[in-house]
């Protein structure tokens, strides 16, 4: 892999921007809550465009709020090579989770204007609107529009938990664009550096992680219904919600662990919520992920037999209803051999794996030739204040992605 010798990403100066974004909601913990379309995240765009343009970059704002700050090529029929993730974070979230990808690229972007090279192709930087999910669901709202996944109405509409929504929020911080999202489902190539989220690389005491593959994703939403009680009455006869919920929790787990899938039941609520009250109703979320289709398909099945079992034994309805579904997703081989090409080259020391994790780049994979790194992160934690990662780790996802994205990009000769 031929780089220009004059191409020199800075590690040093990532930290210095990570550190600098992540005063824009600063927690008392050390994280960050900086949530899609609040004043903070539109501070925070502010600020990278500010930066992306001061590095030679001129802004594209689509009507979801993807920002795309292009450095342009000499070649005009040549499509832009994208680096891209998100600025937005949980309400009790890290530094780094989405804004090292983002950072990483605007330090791309500032290198290539110190060097003074001309790319071929476009270089071309995004943050994606929404990808946490957090204040919004479901997440990546802004990288699914604009890769056809959602129907660009149906994000404008969606409301968080106060009744706002999605639109008018993004045209209340000053972020709603005019340009069509799905302009984007024309790049030549994307790339995203992102933190683990997972303790394996740290473990296996490894630099890097090329990602190769993202699981197949099933989520689903269960109702359990039942019959209200004073909380005083025999035990015999009732027909209890959240005992049902419970075991059907139980034979979740069971199920999955012999399935060899990932199951997580992050939400509940029940109803009447009283101290004294045999609740009649629980709902709770279900998030299911598995390297191989069938096999999530045949979870799938199993857990609704599980949910008609206890159903019938306990005198309960059991609804299990489909939320959102991901395929298995690959990511692009020549551009996977690039990393690898990068890393090797670098000395960097890496391993080839999957993601469990969904990502912009999982949306992108679909449409556009894409890949993802992975960065360490101290015990694998994420999507917490206490989220860590070395200035090394961050710098050596930094370089091997620089290396590969100048390859694709090609640099201009004469």
């Amino acid at each position: 892999m031929s780089v220009a010798s004059n191409f020199r990403p800075s590690g040093a100066r990532l930290w210095d921007s990570l550190m600098e974004f992540s005063r824009i909601g600063a927690t008392a913990k050390g994280g960050n809550n900086r949530q899609t379309l609040t004043e903070l995240d539109g501070e925070a765009r502010a600020l990278l465009q500010r930066q992306a343009e001061a590095a030679g970059a001129l802004l594209s704002l689509d009507r979801l709020g993807n920002m795309a700050l292009t450095r342009p090529g000499r070649d005009p029929s040549r499509r832009p090579v994208a680096i891209g993730s998100h600025l937005d974070t949980q309400p009790t979230g890290g530094k780094f989770d989405g804004v090292l990808g983002v950072l990483a690229g605007l330090e791309i972007l500032r290198a290539l204007d110190e060097a003074g090279i001309e790319t071929e192709a476009p270089v071309m930087l995004i943050n994606w609107t929404n990808e946490e999910g957090a204040r919004f669901s479901p997440p990546m709202m802004g990288s699914g529009g604009a890769m056809g996944i959602f129907p660009e109405p149906e994000v404008l509409a969606k409301t968080d938990s106060a009744g706002a929504a999605f639109g008018a929020e993004l045209a209340r911080i000053g972020w709603a664009g005019s340009a069509d999202p799905a302009a984007l489902q024309g790049l030549e190539a994307y790339f995203e550096l992102h933190i683990e989220q997972g303790p394996v690389l740290e473990r296996l005491g490894l630099d890097l992680g090329i990602v190769t593959h993202a699981l197949a994703q099933h989520w689903f939403e269960v109702v359990v219904t039942g019959e209200e009680a004073h909380g005083g009455s025999s035990m015999a006869g009732r027909r209890d919600a959240m005992m049902g919920a419970a075991e059907m929790m139980l034979a979740i787990e069971a199920a999955a662990l012999a399935a060899g899938a990932r199951a997580t039941v992050g939400r509940a609520t029940l109803h009447p919520d009283s101290r004294n009250v045999v609740p009649g109703r629980v709902w709770f979320s279900l998030d299911t992920r598995h390297d191989d289709e069938h096999k999530l398909a045949a979870l799938a099945a199993t857990l609704r037999a599980e949910a008609a079992s206890i159903g019938a034994r306990r005198g309960l309805s059991i609804a299990v209803e489909d939320f959102w579904i991901s395929p298995a997703t690959l990511f692009a081989t020549p551009l996977v051999t690039r990393l690898r090409e990068a890393a090797v080259a670098r000395g960097i020391a890496f391993q080839e794996m999957p993601t469990a994790i969904g990502h912009d780049a999982v949306y992108c994979a679909r449409r556009v030739p894409s890949v993802m790194l992975f960065c360490p992160c101290h015990g694998g934690i994420s999507h917490n204040e206490a989220e860590s990662i070395t200035p090394a780790w961050a710098e050596a996802g930094l370089l091997v992605m620089a290396d590969a994205v100048l390859a694709t990009a090609g640099v201009a000769r004469g």
